[in-house]
């Protein structure tokens, strides 16, 4: 169920692209300052997705800044603390998404939105593409590890370069960049983590998605 779950996580960044795209929509109508308007956002993709990627994000950054063996991080990771890392990576994530979402909405470019949230999940599939094996015997990267074929993150990548060209008026080359630095991203979180940590968790599908999302955003609302 989990591994067939994955080919429909782009359909629900979609609809939560919508429904954000509305709410700034309707925030920057009545006058609501960029910055807040990004934050309200901010808050409701947090609340509805229950914060699950945010907290992926953050033990994945202090599983990545801890020393020791894998299992060490591993171990990290599964603490209910958050760490300094953690703290970071949020704070850093957070901010920059409130920001540029502030933006995306003052300049007209709603789609950016939508393509940033669409990109944040198709990003699991390369995460746990065929070959990348779970880095527990238990959990959600037990689940989904090495089940998604890789032609299907390629092909959502093709479109999503697509539907980047139109995502900036004016500037065609500027969601299609966005698109393929995060695409470079995902892959170079993924080969790191699979070094790290012997392979993927379902913390590392969250961070995958946050970063995917964060970079998208950010380039898109430049210039």
């Amino acid at each position: 169920m989990a591994r067939r779950a994955l080919y429909w996580a782009p359909v629900v960044g979609a609809a939560l692209g919508v429904l954000a795209v509305g709410l700034l929509t309707a925030l920057h109508a009545v006058g609501t300052p960029s910055l807040l308007s990004g934050l309200v956002v901010v808050a409701a993709l947090a609340g509805l997705t229950r914060a699950m990627h945010l907290d992926g994000l953050a033990d994945t950054a202090d599983g990545l800044g801890c020393y020791g063996a894998p299992q060490r991080a591993l171990e990290v990771m599964r603490d209910g603390a958050t760490g300094p890392f953690g703290v970071t990576a949020l704070v850093l994530v957070l901010m920059t998404q409130a920001a540029a979402l502030g933006v995306l909405a003052q300049t007209g470019r709603p789609i950016a939105v939508v393509l940033a949230l669409v990109a944040g999940r198709a990003a699991f599939g390369w995460c746990a593409r065929i070959g990348v094996p779970p880095a527990r015997p238990t959990g959600l990267g037990a689940l989904v590890a090495d089940s998604q074929p890789p032609a299907v993150p390629a092909a959502w990548a093709a479109v999503l370069l697509a539907v980047g060209l139109v995502t900036v008026p004016g500037r065609p080359w500027q969601g299609a960049l966005a698109v393929a630095v995060a695409a470079l991203v995902v892959a170079a979180t993924s080969a790191h983590t699979r070094r790290r940590f012997g392979g993927v968790t379902g913390d590392v599908l969250g961070a995958a998605a946050e970063l995917t999302t964060t970079l998208i955003l950010a380039i898109c609302a430049m210039g």
